[in-house]
């Protein structure tokens, strides 16, 4: 099978790059990443050598490259998006147009040439869950709370609307909170252990009481595969790891992993319509596919912390380096606590 993975420079996108060439040795896979703040070359040394993987820099909003790549293409796998919910409080626009027209203009290049187009989406389009109320499933009405999730559900409709109107063989995967290695440092889990790697203090927002549904970033490459393979064409299927924990949790457990105490939490004013609770139900991707969760959390975040203090080179280079002018930009001006989702 020839993919193109769009997005695959990126945090989830590198780690199923990865996995899809290690599993299948016969595969061949087009990487195309416009090499964003969070677009990473460096999370995919271990490819570059491998004769079925290709690497093309380019925008997904670009129609005549979208055209150029599909031509002899089996499936897409689109990740490449603007993904960051305090980013797009900041300003929507890259957002709109990555995740909207982005979208768009590859399924415009998928229906040219009737290509499988697997979109990969996020919880985040049903909103907000109280404390009782059930998780989300396939079903569950769309919500959209931030700019980011707006324009996530927007380009979740677009292509259900290409398999209804254009009968494009498509499906669609939306995931809980990812966490794993290669994640970008600005992100919670990340920024919380490379903050106390270098003697810092943690921003928790609020109370430290919103709950997110935690997914070791290998088992969703892992749910991908399940559904790229043996999903039903014009489906949806939602991935979470029954790992629903609050921030405070998640915040008291790296302390402890890294022998800190609790001076070290920075508590910090909330974001502006930060969703309380977010959690998935898995029962129909279990009983259709037979996916479960394969690593439970204290073991993921264990060998995510481990990775990280391994990998020190990777992201000081991310953190004071190439990215330095852009923080100061975005973030220095404003609170210190903007820098995860």
């Amino acid at each position: 099978m020839k993919l193109l993975v769009t997005g695959g420079a990126g945090f989830i996108g590198s780690n199923f790059i990865k996995y899809i060439l290690n599993k299948y040795p016969d595969y061949s896979v087009v990487n195309l990443d416009i090499l964003t703040y969070a677009g990473n070359l460096e999370n995919l040394k271990e490819a570059k050598n491998n004769p079925g993987y290709k690497f093309v820099k380019g925008d997904i909003c670009d129609r005549e490259l979208a055209d150029s790549l599909v031509k002899d293409i089996d499936a897409i796998v689109h990740f490449a998006a603007e993904s960051h919910v305090d980013r797009s409080i900041l300003d929507a626009s890259p957002f709109i147009k990555t995740n909207v027209l982005g979208t768009q203009v590859l399924l415009e290049a998928a229906r040219a040439k009737d290509v499988r187009f697997h979109h990969v989406s996020t919880d985040e389009v049903f909103g907000s869950l109280g404390p009782d109320d059930e998780p989300f499933n396939e079903n569950t009405p769309y919500g959209p709370r931030s700019p980011y999730s707006a324009s996530k559900a927007a380009s979740d409709h677009l292509v259900r609307a290409y398999f209804h109107t254009h009968n494009l063989p498509i499906t669609i995967s939306n995931c809980t909170n990812n966490y794993g290695p290669y994640q970008f440092p600005e992100k919670f889990i990340p920024l919380f252990v490379t903050n106390l790697l270098e003697g810092k203090k943690v921003p928790l927002y609020g109370d430290g009481l919103n709950v997110r549904d935690w997914l070791y970033t290998e088992d969703h490459c892992r749910a991908i595969d399940a559904v790229l393979h043996r999903g039903k064409i014009g489906e949806t299927y939602c991935v979470g790891g029954n790992c629903e924990k609050t921030n405070i949790e998640i915040a008291k457990t790296i302390l402890k992993l890294l022998d800190k105490d609790e001076s070290s939490i920075e508590p910090v004013k909330d974001r502006l319509g930060h969703d309380r609770r977010y959690a998935m139900s898995i029962k129909k991707i279990s009983e259709e596919l037979g996916w479960q969760p394969e690593v439970n959390f204290e073991e993921g975040l264990q060998k995510t912390i481990e990775w990280y203090k391994n990998n020190e080179n990777w992201w000081q280079k991310i953190k004071s380096g190439e990215y330095l002018d852009y923080y100061k930009v975005q973030y220095c001006e404003r609170n210190a606590h903007a820098r995860y989702a």
